[in-house]
């Protein structure tokens, strides 16, 4: 219920977000466009194991419609669809030399309240911003990768391996921060995200072994968006 609560909340502060600008100058731009860059991810295991970070590629379609000037920040609403690709790789402390990795494929839907701060032209200058909402994401697929001499035997937590995924719809929050160059060509943007989830992927009754099995993993995206109107 604690999860339930905290992203009916961020649904909550987007839109409250929204409304609370539309008390200064009225805006309409909406700007469509592309947006690619790296997962860095792992999994909220309990009972917990060690791991690396695992690496996986995001892209997809990014939608923002700014809606009002408040004071000098500028605010609006940003959706994408994309690919995103997840996962954990375990951290195998001894001199065997085996590796084991899991990667998740989603097509996960962010929904965010977007303010920015910065020089304020269409055409030319620099914005920070700060992205923050709730993401909804949906299970394609998976694939277990390990080295020839794995050994399932030696590991502590085993549960894990060759388990098929139990939940495939996820959800959690998504929060990022960075600059956008505005110019006549369009939008360029860097951003630096995080995300923590809020479901499990493996069922977490009494009766099952993990307790919680939830994702996290920072990511790192550029994007190009060009103005439909405004």
């Amino acid at each position: 219920m604690k999860r339930i609560a905290l992203l009916i909340y961020m649904i909550g502060l987007c839109s409250t977000l929204t409304c609370w600008a539309q008390l200064d100058e009225e805006r309409h731009t909406f700007s469509v466009g592309i947006n690619g860059g790296m997962n860095m991810s792992s999994v909220n295991f309990d009972p917990k194991i060690k791991q690396n970070k695992q690496y996986g590629m995001s892209a997809g379609i990014t939608f923002r419609y700014i809606t009002e000037k408040y004071f000098s920040m500028i605010c609006g609403l940003q959706a994408e669809i994309n690919y995103s690709q997840r996962g954990w790789n375990e951290k195998i402390e001894d001199e065997s030399g085996m590796t084991y990795s899991r990667s998740m494929n989603y097509v996960e839907v962010p929904f965010m309240a977007h303010l920015a701060f910065g020089k304020d032209d269409p055409n030319k200058g620099l914005q920070f911003f700060v992205n923050a909402g709730p993401q909804f994401s949906f299970y394609m697929s998976d694939s277990e990768n390990m080295s020839d001499n794995f050994d399932v035997s030696q590991r502590v937590v085993k549960e894990q391996y060759g388990k098929a995924i139990d939940t495939k719809f996820d959800y959690g929050i998504v929060g990022g921060l960075g600059f956008d160059l505005n110019s006549k060509a369009g939008h360029f943007i860097l951003e630096g995200r995080y995300y923590y989830g809020l479901a499990d992927f493996f069922d977490n009754d009494r009766k099952e072994f993990f307790g919680k099995s939830g994702h996290t993993y920072i990511g790192i995206r550029a994007a190009y968006l060009f103005d439909i109107f405004k």
